[in-house]
């Protein structure tokens, strides 16, 4: 075997040359893939904030935030036209249509019958005038009560705290017939100045319109 023949060949193969047989392979291969790779990652980041910045500068951000208003301005709650109509269209009784019962449960003597009087001046039908009954004589801590049937929360009530401020309102859904009752409490002095209450009934009668969205919408 010659001295140049690589060991392990068992003399099968000579060397001719100047050159020897290679042993390994290369692994220049590997790492040119893996730097192509990266090189593509790379050229894709610097890409897509290239497009993110051209977008910015031409408008785009400006668009989308647009749109959001448009859409926020969309969803902004309004008053409807049948929310409005039907406003409108539930007349409340006026005070000459409404009659009210007055009832005293305080300890004090010509509540009831002071009020009645005042109440029948201010245009309302007075009913039956005294003291109030066990369930709420001397029982009543505030300016008053406001009781009625339930049909009449919506429309005799609202009219007649008008004349009271601060008097609580009841409904009784057994209660029969349409009329209401004003029981006087303890924290009452008088009615409400009928100057007062005839800017509380016209606003009554006529609310003013809900807010309506922003300008720019």
């Amino acid at each position: 075997m010659s001295m140049l023949t690589p060991p392990g060949m068992g003399g099968k193969y000579k060397i001719t040359g100047d050159k020897y047989p290679r042993m390994r392979q290369r692994r220049r291969r590997g790492k040119l893939v893996a730097a192509v790779v990266a090189s593509v990652a790379a050229l894709a980041v610097v890409a897509w904030g290239s497009l993110q910045l051209i977008d910015v500068f031409t408008g785009g951000g400006q668009k989308a935030s647009a749109a959001g208003t448009k859409a926020d301005c969309g969803s902004r709650v309004s008053p409807s036209a049948g929310a409005s109509a039907g406003a409108k269209g539930a007349a409340l009784p006026k005070p000459a249509q409404i009659t009210v019962n007055v009832y005293n449960a305080t300890t004090r003597s010509g509540l009831a019958k002071n009020t009645a009087d005042e109440l029948k001046k201010r245009g309302f039908k007075v009913g039956d005038v005294g003291n109030a009954s066990k369930e709420f004589d001397k029982k009543v801590k505030g300016t008053g009560v406001l009781l009625g049937p339930a049909s009449a929360l919506n429309s005799s009530l609202p009219v007649l705290a008008t004349q009271l401020s601060g008097a609580e309102r009841r409904t009784d859904a057994a209660r029969k017939g349409a009329a209401v009752d004003l029981i006087i409490g303890d924290g009452f002095k008088t009615l409400t100045p009928k100057a007062d209450a005839d800017k509380a009934l016209a606003a009554l009668a006529a609310p003013k319109p809900a807010a309506t969205s922003k300008k720019g919408c």
